[in-house]
């Protein structure tokens, strides 16, 4: 068996499971957005679907790296604490140099730097994925605090606000932003040799090295490109709120890995789109913003998400399972 060609593309009429999966949680989003419409008049306004659409782009760059790492058979989590220090940092250079494009590399470069980090401590000295990014995650933590000295910097150039809360023909600029990363993505991962090797790498890890499918170089790839969506997402995130400060992305890792999950990308490695990562953020965005439209408590918004991602999970376990992975 050629294990490039687990995730290859179909043709004709077929339709892969992967895209089955996409499709039946299209379908469910389909059916909340209805659901909501007829209990909150509010959710169907323009307003408020275009608010939905611009927190689900900020999610989704976030979740798009993280995509790739899960598909590779890895996890990041510190990715949030990279927005917050790849945010600050941006704030920071952005405030001193006058310079919105300085900032912005900044940025990038931050989150890159923080991913290669990630993806050496990974393929180099063999940490499990999990203590690795969980040990990143506190590192960034503590140098994000000591940097920002418990002060908060706001106020920057509309220009640069623009690419978080400007709007485009009515549409928020973030939507543009994330279809470009969806199609360059996708065209990445489901049709390009480079893509076939990540989906065989997390698929099987050995037999993808007995195929020779460069697994450290891959692996090492995919973090990198976590950190740089991370560092992408930072901007954005930093000019939809106008200020920066310490603790300003704890809250996006999990919404991140939540939004992987329920779009369908398997904990396991090998299996997901970045289109399904996209649905899955709209549904986890539709919900939130549902609960908020039907005052539900904050208290219980947490709950709610935590048993979405469960159900996630477990589907994922019964479809491997029916497949006899």
């Amino acid at each position: 068996m050629n294990t490039l060609a687990h995730n290859a593309p179909y043709t004709g009429m077929q339709i892969s499971p992967e895209q089955k999966a996409v499709l039946m949680r299209l379908i469910v989003l389909g059916l909340l957005g209805l659901a909501l419409s007829i209990a909150a008049p509010a959710f169907l306004t323009a307003p408020n679907l275009l608010n939905v659409l611009r927190q689900a782009s900020l999610m989704f760059l976030l979740a798009s790296g993280l995509t790739m790492v899960i598909l590779c058979g890895g996890l990041d989590l510190s990715i949030g604490a990279n927005v917050a220090l790849s945010a600050c940092l941006a704030a920071s250079t952005m405030k001193g140099t006058d310079s919105i494009l300085l900032g912005c590399l900044a940025g990038a470069a931050c989150g890159l730097f923080i991913g290669l980090l990630n993806g050496l401590m990974v393929t180099l000295l063999r940490i499990p994925p999990f203590i690795a990014t969980y040990g990143m995650l506190w590192i960034l933590h503590g140098v994000t605090y000591w940097y920002m000295h418990g002060e908060t910097i706001h106020g920057f150039p509309p220009e640069f606000r623009a690419l978080g809360s400007g709007y485009f023909g009515g549409v928020p600029i973030p939507v543009y932003l994330m279809a470009v990363v969806l199609l360059l993505g996708t065209v990445v991962t489901q049709y390009t040799t480079w893509g076939q090797e990540v989906y065989a790498t997390g698929a099987n890890t050995e037999a993808a090295a007995l195929s020779g499918v460069p697994v450290f170089s891959r692996r090492l790839a995919v973090y990198a490109a976590s950190g740089l969506m991370a560092g992408l997402a930072s901007l954005v995130f930093l000019a939809r709120l106008n200020s920066a400060e310490g603790d300003m992305g704890e809250a996006l890792t999990l919404q991140a890995i939540a939004a992987v999950l329920i779009g369908g990308t398997s904990l396991f490695g090998g299996t997901g789109t970045l289109l399904g990562t996209l649905v899955g953020a709209l549904i986890l965005t539709v919900v939130l913003n549902g609960m908020n439209q039907l005052s539900v408590s904050a208290n219980w918004q947490p709950l709610i998400t935590g048993v979405i991602v469960i159900l996630s999970v477990l589907s994922d376990a019964v479809a491997r399972k029916r497949r006899g992975g």
